[in-house]
C-alpha cells in the first residue's frame, strides 16, 4: 500500500476534499489520509510515498521533519530543501536571467538591528544607503513588502520618498522589498501543479478578499498561451510542483508579480467552486501519479532547472 498524506493547519475544505477525492478513485494500492506524526526518529520513515505540504512555512518542526521524510524516500510536495532556501527577492533576480518580465525591485536591510547584532555587525553596509539611486531605479508609486512573503501582511503602497521613510520605520526587523508598481489592464492568478498543469484565473487584487476571483478579464487564446508558457517556465526553473503565479498585464506584457506561493490559497469559499474543483482533481491525480512512480528509499524529490543546471555547471539559458 502506498500512502499519500496531506500536512495542513487550520484549513479544512481543500485537505478534506483532496483525501476524499483520492480515495474515491479506488486506485489499487493507493490510500490517502491527513498526515499523523506520533514520533520523529532520525533516519526512520513514516511510510508515506507522497506528502502534500500546506503548513511547514509556519511550523519549523514540520519543515525539518519533512526533510527526514524526503531523505527516507517520500516525494514531498513542495521540496522542503528548496522551499527553505528560496525567497521572493531571489525569485525576481532569477527571472531577470531567464527572460521573464518582472517589476524593478530592490532589497532593503531591516530598519531595526536583528537580535544579537550591533552596529559593528554591519561594517560592510554603507550608511546611509544610496536612497536616491534606489528610488530612481524603482520609481514611485511603489510597493514595499517582506522579502520572504507572508500574504498581504506588512504590505505598503508608497507614493513618495517621505512616505517610504515613514512606513519603513514601522517594519522593525523585517527585511523588505521595494518594488515598482505595475499599473495593469488585466491581472491573473495561475495555479501550476506538477510543472505541467496550469489554470489561469482572472483575479482582481484591489477587490475585498472574498471577491478577488470575481473579475471580468477575458484573455485571448494568444494571451492564454503566452501566460501558460510564462507560468511553466517559472515553475520549471524553481522546481515547484504546487504553486501560484500572479501576472499583471501592462501594455500587453505579462509581468510576474508574485510567484513564490508554494502553499497557495485553495479554500472553496475564496477561490470559487470551479477553481476549487480543478485544484482538487488535478492535485489528487498528480499525487497518485507521484505515488505510483515512487521508488522506495530513493530520492523522490523534484528539483528545479536552476539547481540542476547549477550542479551540472551549465548556463541558465
Amino acid at each position: 500500500m502506498k500512502k499519500i498524506g496531506i500536512l495542513h493547519g487550520k484549513e479544512r475544505s481543500f485537505p478534506e476534499a483532496f483525501v476524499a477525492r483520492i480515495n474515491s478513485k479506488n486506485v489499487p494500492g493507493i490510500f490517502a489520509e491527513p498526515v499523523k506524526i506520533e514520533k520523529a526518529m532520525q533516519g526512520e520513515s513514516t511510510g508515506y510515498a507522497v506528502i502534500i505540504d500546506r503548513i511547514s512555512q509556519d511550523v519549523p518542526f514540520y519543515r525539518t521533519w519533512l526533510k527526514n521524510e524526503a531523505l527516507t524516500g517520500t516525494a514531498v510536495i513542495n521540496n522542503p530543501f528548496w522551499w527553505s532556501a528560496d525567497d521572493k527577492y531571489f525569485n525576481n533576480c532569477l527571472m531577470t536571467k531567464v527572460g521573464v518580465p518582472v517589476p524593478k525591485t530592490a532589497i532593503l536591510p531591516s530598519r531595526d538591528l536583528p537580535t544579537d547584532t550591533s552596529d559593528e555587525s554591519f561594517s560592510n553596509l554603507a550608511y546611509p544607503l544610496n536612497w536616491d539611486a534606489i528610488f530612481n531605479y524603482v520609481g514611485f508609486p511603489a510597493y514595499m513588502k517582506p522579502f520572504a512573503g507572508g500574504g498581504w501582511k506588512n504590505v505598503y503602497r508608497l507614493g513618495s520618498a517621505d512616505e517610504f521613510f515613514e512606513k519603513h520605520n514601522e517594519t522593525g526587523q523585517l527585511v523588505m522589498l521595494l518594488q515598482e508598481e505595475i499599473v495593469f489592464e488585466e491581472y491573473y492568478r495561475c495555479y501550476c501543479i506538477g510543472r505541467k498543469h496550469v489554470r489561469i484565473m482572472p483575479y482582481e487584487p484591489r477587490n475585498p478578499h472574498h471577491l478577488r476571483y470575481v473579475a471580468s478579464f477575458t484573455p485571448s487564446p494568444e494571451r492564454l498561451k503566452q501566460m501558460e508558457e510564462i507560468v511553466l517556465r517559472i515553475n520549471n526553473y524553481l522546481g515547484y510542483d504546487f504553486n501560484t503565479v500572479e501576472l499583471a498585464v501592462r501594455n500587453g506584457v505579462p509581468y510576474a508579480i508574485d510567484f513564490c506561493n508554494p502553499a497557495p490559497d485553495a479554500e472553496r469559499t475564496s477561490v470559487g467552486e470551479e477553481n476549487f474543483e480543478w485544484v482538487v482533481e488535478t492535485a489528487a491525480n498528480y499525487a497518485i501519479e507521484r505515488a505510483l512512480e515512487n521508488k522506495e528509499g530513493a530520492d523522490n524529490l523534484t528539483w528545479g532547472d536552476y539547481v540542476k543546471r547549477g550542479a551540472n555547471k551549465n548556463e541558465l539559458v
